[in-house]
């Protein structure tokens, strides 16, 4: 690892560093993704980090090559003090909204988390039925290494469940857009309508093209 890596990955310990200081050993960094997709569950992840633990190359998922998080995906489940992933579903998007549902599903990362974290650092968002200490921090995936390894945990989770949905529902693509909303995407909803994993709240309008062609 060469010393500006070196020096990206201390940086991005910082977070990490204050919370240990204050007297805060068990650290949970919390992540989610797919909240923008037509289509697909939200996924989030929380993760424990030991301290001191860099991984070469880890960042925010969504700068990442595929290839890249797969790589990184297997280091962190191998290598992780501990780890746990929440999911709420396209119906419980649509009867909670998109917001709620993340927050959900983070709630239920944390639940499946062991152990119990004393403080967690949770990308943007602030849990609402959790008695732990937290810190949100806007484009937290890219400041914290502990919400970075939440974000390719949870990218990586998603989109291995996109490919199984892929299989279940070949016409739509999935496999290659994962759910978001691209041309080839809106266009195969046109064709075909939509399907049960698609997030109606979200392909209303699209589903109104339909009805007035």
């Amino acid at each position: 690892m060469d010393k500006k890596e070196s020096d990206r990955l201390r940086a991005m310990l910082e977070y990490e560093r204050r919370a240990r200081a204050s007297g805060y050993n068990v650290i949970a960094g919390m992540d989610e993704a797919g909240r923008g997709p037509l289509a697909g569950p939200v996924v989030s992840a929380a993760v424990i980090l030991r301290s001191g633990y860099v991984l070469e190359g880890l960042d925010d998922s969504k700068k990442l090559t595929a290839k890249k998080r797969e790589y990184l995906y297997g280091k962190l489940v191998c290598e992780a003090a501990a780890w746990a992933v929440g999911v709420s579903g396209p119906t419980e998007i649509d009867e909670i909204n998109i917001l709620n549902a993340t927050i959900l599903s983070m709630e239920r990362a944390l639940a499946a988390l062991t152990p119990r974290p004393e403080f967690l650092l949770v990308d943007a968002l602030a849990l609402r039925n959790v008695r732990i200490l937290q810190e949100p921090i806007i484009k937290g995936d890219a400041k914290s290494l502990s919400i970075a390894a939440a974000s390719v945990i949870a990218k990586v989770t998603r989109d291995r469940l996109m490919l199984i949905y892929d299989r279940e529902y070949p016409q739509y693509g999935f496999a290659k857009h994962k759910g978001y909303g691209t041309a080839e995407h809106i266009a195969r909803i046109i064709e075909y309508g939509v399907c049960p994993i698609h997030r109606e709240s979200f392909c209303k309008n699209i589903v109104k093209m339909t009805q007035g062609a």
